[in-house]
């Protein structure tokens, strides 16, 4: 099944906003009703492919016939940027400026070296294509030249899997929840849960370092690979042989987090854990997001640490998004802020960490809320984009940023943000709801997950754009890093620079122009042109 080519997963999912929301936004916020028709599919201008009969040829060759090279309007318009809220206000308005040249599909690592090859004679931009569920732009590539959209979509396969170690390897374009049912059928689980589970790929978790909503239980993606393969221009380069490795830098860590700029993920060797016997997902409340928070550091340094451990804030919770499915819900109920605890494991094992779990929440003054807002949340886990595109065709704005930092400087990022935000916003005339949650938590510090929903304004992309600027500008101020698991693409790029410092972007460059030396993968993105 494809994506909804104007928003986001199984246009079937799509239900319109409940009428009590839409009062809110429109006595709250201003939203009115959007006075312009989205553009169908079909009405859609695009150009004509930048290739020419010899190119198109050498790009058949490469994936095994001209089945597997598509130029057609709507294959074309499907590869076309990504799934942030100003790549879909764009394409809901017909713009099409980012659209692929062809949209290639290899299905194998060879496959992928011959497409470079054949990019490099022709000039042409490669951008590797997983589930098209990047919201940072990185799938925008500069557009100096002509580009291909590398799509993964046969690269599907469950290749290997060690039960005795415990490892499986995966091919990139393999869609989360299949690769889940392929494990599932040896007992085994990644555990890699993300909000754009539904679509996203494998390639696509390490090329952004991914973080799944069970992170506190089974870590981030890159701690759960163990090894990679990468096709790129000058060859292919494979990393990683043993759990781990004395053996100089880890390389490793050069491809996880790479977004397409050094080479094309071709496989990717992960730890895999049992099936667990049980899931169990409950609700607490606590007065103050700061009151929470200092419950989710203790667990999160002292234990027992809950596979799922998160917090929404105040704002939060009272519009009703810890449950995205039954938003609208809670706006009578009291104060406070909503966190929701998950264990998974064996009966057993579970039972104790909860019980363990609760002695520490309650002492920290967390009110137990019972299994059904955990379930509730855990239905409704992959719900918050379908969410997004309602509130657009509504008529509102809304958009998803995060960070991450050090517990001690976790308030003030709090405050900064959220201030940037809405004095941004305010100031366009469109002020906002914004609203937080952390949703991964380490030993020394966490995440924030903002959401922002506003009045479109008279040009909705225009008016995020010194908001979003202001956010990032507050993230570095504030001591976070720019991205903690969304990725850097072209949005975040220049404060991506800003972090890592000059030299750190020159040794970054200096591979680029190792593995990529004609700069045809992935332009402009993660790194300036060198």
């Amino acid at each position: 099944m494809d994506m909804l080519w104007s928003g986001w997963g199984d246009p079937a999912r799509a239900t319109p906003l409940p009428d009590s929301v839409t009062g809110l936004l429109r006595d709250l916020l201003g939203v009115k009703p959007r006075d312009t028709e989205q553009v169908a599919l079909a009405e859609i201008t695009v150009p004509e492919p930048a290739l020419d009969a010899a190119a198109l040829r050498d790009l058949a060759d490469a994936v095994g016939g001209e089945s597997h090279v598509r130029t057609d309007a709507e294959a074309r318009v499907r590869h076309t940027r990504g799934k942030s809220t100003p790549d879909l206000l764009r394409i809901r308005a017909g713009d099409v400026e980012s659209v692929p040249a062809a949209v290639v599909l290899p299905a194998t690592h060879d496959d992928v070296l011959a497409v470079l090859r054949a990019c490099a004679e022709h000039g042409l931009a490669a951008v590797p294509f997983g589930g098209g569920t990047s919201v940072v732009g990185g799938l925008s590539p500069e557009l100096r030249r002509p580009f291909v959209a590398l799509d993964l979509a046969r690269m599907d396969g469950l290749l290997a899997l060690d039960p005795v170690s415990r490892t499986a390897t995966l091919q990139p374009g393999l869609r989360a929840p299949r690769a889940e049912a392929l494990l599932a059928e040896h007992g085994f689980t990644l555990g890699h849960f993300p909000q754009s589970y539904e679509w996203a790929t494998i390639g696509g978790f390490a090329a952004a370092r991914s973080s799944g909503q069970a992170s506190a239980g089974y870590g981030r993606f890159d701690e759960m690979v163990l090894g990679l393969t990468l096709a790129t221009p000058a060859g292919t380069l494979d990393v990683g042989r043993a759990p781990r490795s004395a053996a100089g830098p880890d390389l490793r860590q050069l491809v996880l987090g790479s977004e397409g700029a050094f080479g094309v993920i071709t496989s990717v060797t992960v730890r895999v854990r049992p099936v667990p016997e049980t899931r169990v997902y409950e609700g607490w409340r606590f007065d103050s997001f700061e009151e929470g928070a200092a419950a989710l550091r203790r667990l999160a340094q002292d234990g027992p640490r809950p596979t799922v451990l998160r917090l929404s804030d105040e704002t939060e919770t009272l519009i009703g998004l810890a449950q995205p499915d039954a938003i609208g819900s809670a706006l009578s109920e009291s104060a406070g802020c909503t966190a929701i605890a998950g264990y998974e494991g064996t009966e057993e094992d579970t039972a104790h960490r909860r019980e363990r779990a609760a002695a520490v929440l309650r002492d920290c003054g967390g009110t137990w809320l019972g299994e059904e807002p955990g379930e509730r949340w855990a239905h409704g886990r992959y719900s918050a984009p379908y969410l997004r595109d309602a509130l657009l065709d509504a008529g509102a704005f809304a958009e998803t940023l995060e960070t991450a930092g050090f517990w001690s400087r976790l308030p003030e990022l709090y405050a900064a943000v959220r201030e940037a935000l809405t004095t941004a916003l305010t100031e366009s005339g469109t002020p906002p709801l914004v609203m937080c949650h952390i949703s991964h938590v380490y030993e020394n510090g966490a995440s924030l997950y903002f959401t922002v929903v506003s009045a479109q304004g008279d040009d909705p992309v225009a008016h995020w754009e010194p908001a979003k600027h202001a956010a990032n500008e507050a993230i570095l101020a504030a001591g976070g890093t720019i991205s903690h698991h969304h990725g850097v693409g072209s949005d975040h790029r220049d404060w991506y620079v800003r972090e890592a410092g000059p030299l750190g972007i020159h040794a970054l460059q200096a591979v680029k122009r190792q593995l990529d030396p004609a700069g045809l993968l992935n332009p402009g993105i993660l790194l300036p042109p060198d």
